[in-house]
């Protein structure tokens, strides 16, 4: 099947570009992860002007002190701050190149939960696109470029959204809706509470002129597609998220699944929202069988979003096992030979970056700047060891590890070491030398 084959070829540089965006998390950013002081919620007020392309926001953040502390540590991106305060008492802050540090005084002790007003207004960076040609708005990585936040993917909250929206535009955000109420001036107030604690870069909305089709649990978006056209994009949806919930042992975690079609994204996943580009759309109306970037972000409602790697140097954990779920799907729904031909193309890119020099352990020292071969080996290679992993341990072994591990740490953060000990159990065997030669890179013993 050429097609097959070609689909998975618009996703492997699709995927790269994706990481561009992912790209961005500095070490500042990574620091922020050892704060001693626990983000447990976020509740945000958020004003987009869709032709100025800039936002006006307040969001409330809960904390709770892990240990005696004066900081907290917020990713900002390039918003502007405008005042940090509790009640009436006024805060302190400092401005770092992406991030601002509030001040306690006096400092909380271990245990004190404190909550903080922010407001805030600026010209969003990349998370949070508005395409000139469309009316539209959405979020993609990262989220502090429109929400200040803890932007490291262990760090999980809850959260209430409200964006005021255009009257006429079709809303999308993560978690469960809620009222839409009408301001004075006519625009449009859509909200949304996330009742899961979740990593903040899965938070996040998308609206627009949107045609809006309801199939169960489903519900699929699209500017300038029509009612049918949004059926036949997303038919295999259904058939994605049974798969993956066999294969995960997990259930969906979400009570609806959105998927919507915007101008341009390399696609993104969200805590029950997914978005693609309108061209990927019409590529599936073209081809009914080029939806592997819909099975990728699809996948992530469990590995990515639910089970979630802990820092950014395990990213292989979210981004390989997504791209080896779609590769797994393909091989449900299309057949082995689409399998094959898919791990075909993920061996053919980590030999390109093998025999350049590039290869290097999948746990990174750091994600500071990561170079389009580490993003091959992240997406890639990480993709083709579970497809290596499987082949040593049998079809049996290597997919109740999968529920395992998934099951295990539903609603946790991981690290590969706790990857690794699910499918040795699993397995029933020592796994350190395949370990050793495919993920980090060790002689053997």
């Amino acid at each position: 099947m050429p097609h097959v084959l070609y689909a998975t070829r618009v996703l492997l540089a699709t995927l790269a570009l994706t990481l561009a965006g992912h790209a961005r998390i500095t070490a500042e950013t990574q620091s922020s992860d050892r704060a001693a002081l626990d983000v447990v919620h976020y509740d945000a007020t958020l004003d987009p002007d869709l032709q100025a392309g800039t936002v006006v926001g307040a969001v409330r953040i809960r904390v709770v002190a892990t240990a005696r502390t004066s900081d907290l540590a917020l990713d900002r991106g390039a918003l502007e701050i405008d005042s940090v305060r509790s009640g009436a008492v006024e805060h302190q802050f400092e401005l770092t190149e992406r991030q601002v540090v509030v001040h306690f005084d006096p400092p909380l002790p271990s245990g004190a939960t404190r909550e903080i007003e922010v407001t805030y207004h600026g010209t969003p960076g990349s998370g949070l696109q508005f395409p000139p040609e469309r009316s539209q708005a959405y979020t993609i990585f990262t989220t502090s470029d429109w929400l200040p936040s803890v932007d490291a993917p262990r760090d999980r909250a809850t959260l209430r959204l409200r964006v005021t929206l255009p009257a006429g535009l079709t809303a999308a955000g993560v978690g469960g809706a809620g009222p839409v109420s009408t301001i004075a001036d006519g625009r449009r107030v859509h909200e949304w509470r996330l009742e899961q604690p979740a990593p903040t870069y899965t938070f996040g909305f998308a609206a627009g002129h949107f045609t809006e089709v309801t199939a169960g649990r489903l519900r699929f978006l699209g500017d300038g597609f029509s009612a049918a056209e949004l059926r036949q994009v997303f038919a295999e949806t259904d058939a994605m998220l049974r798969f993956f919930e066999d294969r995960a042992g997990v259930p969906y975690p979400h009570d609806t699944y959105t998927q919507a079609l915007v101008a341009r994204t390399v696609g993104q996943e969200m805590s029950g929202l997914s978005l693609l580009s309108e061209a990927y759309g019409r590529g599936v109306i073209a081809d009914p069988t080029a939806v592997t970037l819909g099975a990728h972000e699809a996948a992530h409602q469990w590995w990515g979003n639910l089970v979630t790697c802990q820092a950014w140097t395990h990213f292989w954990l979210n981004e390989g096992m997504a791209t080896y779920m779609a590769a797994a799907f393909l091989e449900e729904r299309f057949g082995r030979p689409a399998y094959d031909r898919t791990v075909d193309r993920f061996r053919a890119e980590y030999a390109r970056v093998r025999n350049a020099g590039g290869d290097r352990s999948l746990v990174f020292p750091d994600w500071n700047r990561p170079s389009a071969h580490d993003r091959t080996l992240v997406y890639q290679k990480g993709a083709l060891v579970l497809h290596e992993l499987r082949t040593l341990v049998g079809d049996q072994a290597f997919w109740t590890g999968i529920r395992a591990y998934t099951r295990a740490h539903a609603g946790q953060s991981v690290t590969t070491p706790d990857f690794q000990k699910a499918m040795e159990t699993s397995a029933n065997r020592d796994l350190a030398p395949f370990f050793a030669q495919w993920v980090y890179l060790r002689p053997p013993a």
